[in-house]
């Protein structure tokens, strides 16, 4: 054999290795962080994987408040998103028997705005203002709310639906009712909403010595 046959050979299979080698990169699967590849002495670098994506953050849309003070069930709640001081004081069961309304009337808007994070206290009977910051330190009542004239008491036949859901034992449902009977014929007594079917006995006991009308 002549030498210009064994070079025209050496080279036949130099490259049939590299085509065997490239064939071995595209068709078979590689790990990330796998060593490199060395064929024919020609070294070839493995395919990177892509980093993997951070996990999302918690799904959005609710945010967590702390009701403190004169409520019948305080501590920390869950709310949707964008809701109002007035829903915070419902979500914790309304305003307690000691709460006092005139105090609350006076230091606190229920149409506020409320952000995860943010603390919420009625004031109780007795206590000389609003402890603490936040949206309950903040604001003042819309006019014809409950306080004023009746001591502090929310009055149904003028009191914002905000107001009347804040009061214990009254729920969306029972506000609307509230609020077209009132535009009908303003409420006479609370007893008078009772006899209308606005609100029943059971509510009428909540709500009594926080609430009035006529």
């Amino acid at each position: 054999m002549s030498r210009s046959d064994r070079i025209m050979i050496a080279g036949g299979g130099g490259a049939l290795i590299l085509a065997l080698a490239a064939a071995w990169v595209v068709f078979v699967p590689v790990e990330a962080g796998s060593p490199e590849v060395a064929a024919g002495g020609l070294t070839i670098p493995t395919p990177i994987a892509s980093a993997a994506l951070p996990s999302g953050a918690a799904p959005g849309g609710t945010i967590v408040v702390d009701v403190q003070g004169a409520v019948v069930e305080p501590g920390v709640h869950e709310l949707p998103a964008g809701s109002r001081l007035a829903e915070a004081i419902a979500a914790a069961g309304g305003y307690a028997s000691d709460a006092d309304l005139e105090a609350a009337a006076a230091t606190i808007n229920l149409a506020q705005g409320l952000h995860d994070g943010d603390q919420v206290r009625v004031p109780r009977i007795g206590e000389a203002q609003v402890a603490g910051g936040g949206p309950a330190a903040s604001g003042a009542p819309t006019a014809g709310g409950g306080g004023g004239a009746n001591g502090g008491m929310v009055n149904l036949n003028s009191a914002t639906p905000e107001e009347l859901e804040a009061l214990p034992g009254i729920g969306p449902v029972t506000v609307q009712k509230i609020v077209a009977a009132r535009q009908e014929q303003p409420f006479a007594s609370l007893d008078d909403a009772v006899s209308r079917g606005v609100i029943h006995r059971g509510q009428l006991e909540d709500i009594q010595g926080i609430a009035t009308a006529g």
